[in-house]
């Protein structure tokens, strides 16, 4: 079997048992569009040990600094002087800075992978009612952005690495 197909293969076989957990048995702790991200960026990155590792040590450290920026948003109060958006715009600002900066330090160095962790974090807490409370960020469950999106991001990456591998036994 050529190439194309092995991978055509085995992403939609792997992308239907991704979807079975995400809407079946981990509904609610494994979310399909934060693991298809992290899934392509491992292909992108390389498809290969280093691009595991980065997409996930990355994606991880992004979900994290979205983290942060939102408990400190939510200490935004509503009457602020220049108002709500232009100090929650300046807070994701400097944490977007902070983010890109931390690329200094190797471990951190892939950004793209950050930012793909920054931004599903944002699309869960902005999409998903009742997230970006200080509460929820700041509990020991599965509701929390920084724990339930990180999940997604590592089990998306391995089933990036596992089409690689079964793509690879069907070209042979």
């Amino acid at each position: 079997m050529n190439n194309l197909t092995a991978l055509s293969l085995s992403i939609a076989g792997l992308a239907g048992v991704a979807t079975f957990l995400a809407v079946g048995p981990l509904s609610g702790i494994f979310f399909i569009w934060a693991a298809t991200i992290a899934w392509a960026a491992y292909f992108f990155l390389g498809a290969s040990q280093e691009a595991l590792k980065n997409t996930i040590v990355c994606g991880i450290f992004g979900v994290f600094m979205a983290w942060l920026a939102a408990i400190q948003i939510t200490n935004i109060p509503s009457s602020a002087i220049l108002g709500f958006p232009f100090w929650a715009a300046v807070t994701v600002t400097f944490s977007v800075v902070v983010m890109c900066l931390a690329a200094n330090i190797p471990a951190l160095a892939t950004i793209p992978a950050s930012v793909l962790g920054y931004s599903s974090a944002f699309a869960y807490l902005l999409q998903t009612p009742g997230k970006l409370s200080k509460d929820i960020l700041l509990s020991a469950s599965l509701d929390n952005v920084l724990i339930v999106i990180s999940i997604s991001i590592v089990v998306g990456t391995y089933f990036g690495q596992w089409s690689g591998q079964l793509s690879a036994k069907l070209t042979k």
